[in-house]
């Protein structure tokens, strides 16, 4: 009975001895064999991306969508393929081969048959489990191939199948590109424009699913459902984007400027209708590349109607009031100032600026703030001129407006100089003038939608209720008058002296606004061959509906630089055709409709 026992305890010793130095193994020399085998086995849990969210403008038409492609692989392990010595495979190897060639188009039959022979005869996973092709198929495609002889079986038979991948589609191509923005690669995250502003709307909710055996089989079980991103409805409209963007592209060619952008805005509602950004790049032709529209940079002349108003509201100057210009520089304070009008005379306010007199705005403004520049800083902080305002672009820049150091600086900022606005605060100013001094955030986003149902909305939101006093309003709207019809002056975007040519000047729908000439600084250098040119404007005058913003860097004009016929021509342009586009009246040929004083 001892011996018994001892036999028995023995032998469960040795076992658990044994037990323990296979742990004591397996924990140290074969670790990593088992760590492998492990790895093959796991059943991990996969991630299911969600559908992006769409990007539509304000009638439903797609900005931004995610289309389904697809890579389509082959598994020659599958054991159908193999019964009866491959019968079935080499029966239909030439068909498919065949068909993925017609189909996809970018191999041979030929080549598409010797892959999938090799991968049929190797051993390996690697060798076996193959893309049938680099290239991404879309959806007809796809149901395509999935007609094809064996294809049709389905994966237990011909091992075929295919790997979904999303892409981002632009539908109207180039149209606002940036501002639509793009995203980084397969990532699905947005790095630029509304892409990246509202990613996280766009981007929906990752779900989770899990392998399981299946009646049999591995398949993917969901464990958590992917939630699809929110679709964002924008203020843009597609018919005005391309009216806006046909009209710049066109200029630019003809003048090969630099890069050229242009804002179209709902003057009541404060909603951007259009916005374009085009680069000239090394081939000559001109894409969506940088959102100038947001960008900062020395105003020139369209800051002359801001200085202006401040003076006037401030009591230092009246419309009808006159001032000397000269042909020779005026000097002040060690500065030169020069005018594009050579002939020594007498304006008033009004027409002083219907011209764009530089002389005549630095005089207005150094003796009505000369040791007072303080106080002029405050009254455009007062008309909301230095208001940082959001706008739904990332990488938008503030307004640059600061307390200049010494008279000199302050007789440059009259006229544009060592100041700094982006397009979309100009356009906001003079958005202001013609929605009766209500000055209003200017807004891309409408709405944001989930499954067809509105989430959040965004409306019209007031930056400053007056800019000025009503009396100075409308005095500045005579002058913005007389900029495009003052044909006696030859107001700046009016017509071309002893020709017929009109800049601004419509005989379709009344425009007024005004035009901006800034030499470029570089390095702190300004350079007389190199200008930007600007117009914005407001239409129809007598009930303004839309304000239209055009800007061009360094156009290459053979005769010379003019706001007027570089900008006002676009935004002519655009104003005659979103008008008939959009069904508001048009004003007859020569309607009178300000009286002068």
């Amino acid at each position: 009975m001892i011996i018994r026992f001892a036999t028995i305890f023995t032998v469960i010793a040795l076992g658990f001895v044994c037990v323990l130095i296979k742990i004591v193994a397996i924990q140290t020399f074969e670790r990593e064999q088992w760590m492998k085998i492990a790895e093959q086995q796991e059943k991990a849990n996969l991630i299911i991306q969600p559908r992006r969210g769409n990007i539509l403008d304000a009638n439903g038409n797609l900005l931004a969508s995610s289309l389904p492609q697809y890579y389509i692989y082959m598994d020659t392990r599958v054991e159908a393929l193999h019964l009866k010595g491959g019968k079935l495979f080499y029966e239909y190897v030439d068909s498919i081969a065949d068909g993925l060639s017609r189909i996809i188009g970018d191999n041979s039959a030929a080549a598409y048959r010797q892959r999938m022979v090799k991968a049929y005869r190797g051993k390996r996973y690697k060798e076996c489990c193959i893309k049938l092709s680099d290239k991404r198929i879309n959806f007809i495609q796809k149901k395509q191939i999935e007609q094809l002889p064996l294809i049709k079986r389905g994966l237990y038979k011909s091992g075929v199948y295919f790997e979904t991948q999303n892409r981002r589609a632009k539908p109207y191509g180039s149209l606002a590109s940036r501002t639509i923005g793009n995203l980084y690669g397969q990532e699905q995250k947005g790095y630029s424009g509304l892409e990246m502003q509202f990613d996280n709307y766009l981007r929906g909710k990752e779900g989770v699913s899990t392998r399981q055996r299946v009646a049999g089989r591995w398949q993917n079980v969901p464990v958590r459902e992917a939630e699809n991103g929110c679709d964002i409805v924008t203020t843009l409209d597609a018919n005005l984007l391309d009216i806006c963007e046909t009209a710049l592209r066109a200029r630019l060619d003809k003048t090969q400027a630099d890069w050229g952008c242009c804002i179209l805005m709902e003057t009541h509602s404060g909603e951007i209708k259009a916005i374009c950004n085009l680069d000239r790049t090394e081939d000559g032709n001109y894409y969506e590349s940088a959102n100038h529209a947001v960008t900062r940079v020395e105003p020139g002349s369209t800051f002359k109607t801001i200085a202006l108003m401040a003076a006037m509201d401030d009591g230092k100057i009246d419309i009808d009031d006159t001032v000397s210009v000269t042909r020779k520089p005026w000097m002040y304070n060690g500065l030169k100032h020069t005018d594009a009008h050579p002939n020594d005379t007498v304006y008033t306010v009004r027409s002083a600026l219907a011209i764009s007199s530089n002389i005549a705005l630095a005089k207005i403004i150094t003796e009505s703030y000369e040791k007072k520049a303080t106080k002029f800083v405050k009254k455009l902080t007062e008309m909301g001129i230095t208001d940082s305002v959001y706008i739904e672009i990332p990488g938008a820049t503030n307004p640059l407006i600061r307390v200049p150091k010494d008279a000199g600086t302050l007789s440059k900022m009259s006229y544009g100089y060592s100041v700094e606005l982006s397009p979309i605060q100009i356009i906001m100013f003079y958005n202001g003038i013609a929605n009766d001094g209500k000055m209003i955030r200017p807004f891309l986003v409408k709405e944001i939608r989930k499954n067809g149902r509105t989430i959040e909305q965004f409306e019209t939101s007031v930056v400053k209720s007056a800019l000025c006093k009503h009396s100075t309003l409308e005095d500045i709207k005579l002058a913005l008058h007389d900029v495009v019809w003052d044909d006696s002056l030859a107001g700046t975007a009016s017509v071309i002296k002893g020709t017929r040519i009109r800049k601004a000047q419509s005989q379709l729908v009344h425009i007024a606004g005004k035009t901006g000439t800034a030499q470029i600084s570089e390095n702190g250098r300004y350079y007389n061959n190199r200008h930007r040119m600007t117009f914005v404007g407001y239409f129809p005058e007598e009930d303004p509906q839309y304000t239209c913003l055009c800007m061009i860097q360094h156009p290459r004009n053979a005769g010379g630089y003019d706001a007027g016929l570089d900008c006002g021509i676009v935004v002519r342009q655009i104003a005659e055709k979103t008008i008939a586009t959009t069904g508001f009246t048009i004003y007859k040929r020569g309607q009178k409709h300000f009286v002068k004083r």
